[in-house]
């Protein structure tokens, strides 16, 4: 039976969530998500349910409104390290959602780690 991009997609997302709350001992989840024109990301904390920080290229502060590439990817990393470390978040957990770790993905993780996340 052959399943649609976007049933692979949700499947590939729960089985990275799961895997992630059966080893998160209360640490935050960094949670990325990327559509065609932005990308975004939030700092999770599952416990309390709340969002501890968040960056996204729909904020004008960064100048890459409407823009979904490496560049833009790389300064929503750095800023979401950033309000992390004001907010007290040292470590975490990232949440790649069903997007494959490669590209945009990989340039902002790799952002946030030099920012100096941990996870």
């Amino acid at each position: 039976m052959a399943n649609n991009k976007r049933e692979l997609f949700l499947k590939r997302r729960l089985r990275v969530r799961n895997k992630l709350k059966a080893m998160a001992n209360g640490r935050a989840r960094l949670s990325v998500h990327r559509s065609s024109k932005n990308i975004s990301v939030q700092l999770i904390d599952d416990v309390k349910g709340v969002t501890i920080a968040a960056a996204s290229t729909l904020e004008k502060e960064f100048g890459c409104v409407g823009k979904n590439n490496v560049e833009a990817a790389t300064k929503i990393g750095a800023a979401i390290a950033e309000r992390a470390k004001k907010a007290g978040v040292e470590t975490c957990y990232f949440d790649r959602g069903g997007f494959l770790f490669h590209g945009k993905i990989k340039a902002l993780a790799d952002a946030a780690r030099e920012g100096g996340l941990k996870f």
